[in-house]
């Protein structure tokens, strides 16, 4: 039952994550497809600098959702299969993996997405309040000083795995969950691939850090010829 639960997560992130909220906003509001657009990612950001305020607050709601959805489910039928048994946290993690996976590679749209930042914080807002509190100050403080979505992006996902740690082995989890120290090992390496994915799928925005032609925020982008 519990291998049957972390299947269910998985399959439950995965359908989730496929539900673009960018591409669905904008096709819906605006009759254009966001991946024509700025730099063509089918995201928060590319959906700001294209389309504004509007479309990119129900892109931001929608996004945040989805991950707290899947999240949410794939805890609940773990608890339905594998009652006291069942590792919530582990759930959780794998449900945000596969909800990255359906947001990058979706289901739904071509399998063309976005690179799954607010869809990996989103699942924090179920797992552990405290530690997407954390991470969105360390975005709004790298944001702040050097203006790069994009940088702020790539360090706060290279902190949540040690973050997500320092949590489960120095504060008391807050669902009273009593983790060995081989779960928080477990549920570190998870976080380690959730980074991974997240970070390589911005290896574009890298390359032009790199070079000095990656956009600040505020700028605005235009349709792609």
């Amino acid at each position: 039952m519990i291998l049957l639960s972390c299947v269910i997560a998985a399959a439950l992130g995965y359908l989730f994550g496929s539900i673009n909220s960018a591409i669905l906003t904008v096709r819906l509001l605006k009759h254009e497809d966001i991946r024509n657009f700025g730099s063509g990612n089918a995201g928060l950001t590319n959906t700001l600098r294209c389309f504004g305020k509007g479309c990119a607050l129900i892109t931001l709601i929608g996004d945040l959702a989805k991950g707290m959805i899947a999240v949410m489910l794939s805890q609940l039928f773990g608890k339905m299969l594998a009652g006291a048994e069942a590792d919530l946290y582990l759930l959780g993690c794998i449900a945000g993996i596969f909800a990255i996976l359906g947001h990058v590679f979706p289901l739904y749209h071509g399998f063309k997405g976005g690179k799954g930042v607010l869809v990996g914080v989103s699942i924090f807002l179920i797992l552990d309040w405290r530690v997407f509190l954390i991470l969105i100050g360390i975005f709004a403080l790298v944001l702040a000083i050097w203006k790069y979505v994009s940088l702020a992006s790539i360090t706060a996902t290279a902190c949540c795995p040690f973050v997500t740690f320092a949590a489960q082995y120095f504060l008391e989890d807050m669902h009273h969950q009593e983790f060995t120290l081989n779960q928080i090992f477990l549920h570190f390496g998870l976080m380690c691939i959730m980074a991974f994915m997240i970070i390589f799928m911005h290896r574009s925005n890298i390359q032009r850090l790199k070079a000095g032609t990656e956009s600040k925020i505020g700028q605005k982008g235009k349709k792609i010829k």
